[in-house]
């Protein structure tokens, strides 16, 4: 398993999304910088934290030109919930039996917690920044503003 890197290819997926909806990553190719962010799990005090940091921060980065989008294993039912209560107003992707994560070779946590790592890819595609740490997650959002005002 390795690791995705700067100036690499995002590997391009397609997985259910918290709407029911399937959603790819190739389709913000040429429209949308992504912020990518893989996350271990829903309603954790930790990814709580981290989902409401984007919240915070979503307007500046949809102004930055760029849609932000969180994968975990949970399912599409579990990811509805979080997003309902949480008023979470982006994507959120069910990557059951982890195959994204694992594409993408994001490391675990002491080798069992899936990792925290997010990724910003510009609108060719290629991946700009890559952030990984498991109890920074306010750290996330402020670094995705911050490399995609370095993009533009």
């Amino acid at each position: 398993m390795t690791e995705v890197k700067v100036g690499e290819k995002a590997p391009d997926f397609t997985l259910p999304s918290n709407t029911g909806e399937k959603v790819t990553l190739s389709q913000f190719q040429g429209k949308k910088n992504v912020v990518l962010y893989f996350y271990p799990m829903n309603n954790s005090p930790v990814c709580t934290r981290e989902a409401k940091a984007f919240r915070k921060r979503y307007e500046r980065i949809k102004d930055l030109d760029a849609e932000v989008v969180g994968i975990s294993s949970e399912d599409v039912l579990s990811q509805r919930d979080f997003t309902r209560k949480h008023e979470l107003p982006f994507i959120l992707l069910s990557d059951k039996g982890n195959k994204v994560r694992k594409l993408y070779g994001v490391p675990s946590t002491m080798g069992f917690i899936p990792g925290r790592v997010t990724y910003i890819i510009d609108k060719a595609g290629v991946v700009r920044h890559v952030f990984s740490s498991q109890f920074q997650p306010e750290k996330h959002a402020k670094d995705a503003v911050t490399s995609l005002e370095e993009i533009l």
